[in-house]
């Protein structure tokens, strides 16, 4: 059994679940109105610790600077809401609901009408002061606590496709022509000429040829090309409200204050 001596070391502590799983750090405490006891505490879950989850005193044990709950994680994050009302006070219908939700209002007695603990009050922070405690008051704030999480932010494809283009390329060709060329018979060439008949008729030809462009195409690789990753860092600033509190004193007189 959690006493009331004990709360300090609850508060701002680590809860675990029954299978030790982390649950988050208890944030506030509620005590019942008849008895002063301990009965409830919240517990800070949900991303970055944003929501408080009501789980039951009673049947919680402290392991060290832990204190371990007889529940499942999947159970707790799933809790009723439960809004407390002025004052720091929880409804006796919030309280017979949680009981009824974790199953241990007919093992502890508490039934419906049964105002001994019917409703619950908070204990203010880590404030130490009461009537079961010493005179000294803790001044306690919240502080930002930031974290982060990884998203998907898109998706980038490589795709293949094939485009036609134009290309234009100069080559040299070559083209035979045909030149008549005259020579007069001289001693040099006169022999060649009177090699045949005297009178004939004769036909010689001559083959032309020329180049012409050929086109034809051949796949060869020019690059590779891929998707790489590269991880850039820079600062955001994130803002939230953050609760601080302050102490101040009535009924002294200026000459007793410090």
């Amino acid at each position: 059994m959690i006493t009331t001596e004990a709360v300090p070391r609850i508060l701002g502590h680590t809860a675990y679940d029954r299978s030790h799983k982390k649950l988050g750090k208890v944030g506030e405490v509620y005590v019942d109105d008849t008895t002063g006891q301990p009965e409830w505490m919240t517990i800070n879950t949900g991303l970055f610790g944003t929501r408080e989850t009501f789980v039951p005193l009673e049947p919680a044990e402290l392991q060290g600077d832990d204190i371990v709950v007889p529940f499942a994680k999947e159970q707790i994050k799933d809790a009723p809401d439960v809004e407390p009302e002025g004052g720091g006070h929880i409804s006796e219908a919030d309280v017979m609901r949680l009981y009824d939700y974790y199953g241990i209002g007919s093992r502890y007695g508490a039934q419906p009408g049964d105002t001994s603990s019917g409703t619950a009050r908070s204990t203010v922070g880590y404030d130490t002061s009461g009537p079961t405690t010493d005179d000294a008051m803790t001044r306690s704030e919240e502080q930002l606590r930031v974290g982060k999480e990884t998203r998907e932010a898109g998706r980038v494809h490589l795709h293949k496709y094939v485009v036609t283009e134009m290309e234009q390329q100069s080559v040299p060709v070559r083209k035979e022509k045909v030149r008549v060329e005259r020579e007069p018979i001289t001693d040099a060439n006169v022999d060649r000429a009177m090699s045949g008949p005297e009178i004939s008729e004769e036909e010689h030809e001559v083959v032309l040829h020329e180049d012409r462009p050929v086109v034809a195409t051949e796949a060869v690789p020019v690059e590779r090309v891929r998707l790489a990753k590269e991880t850039q860092v820079q600062e955001e600033t994130v803002s939230g409200q953050v609760r601080k509190e302050r102490i101040e004193t009535e009924g002294l007189d200026d000459d007793e204050r410090r």
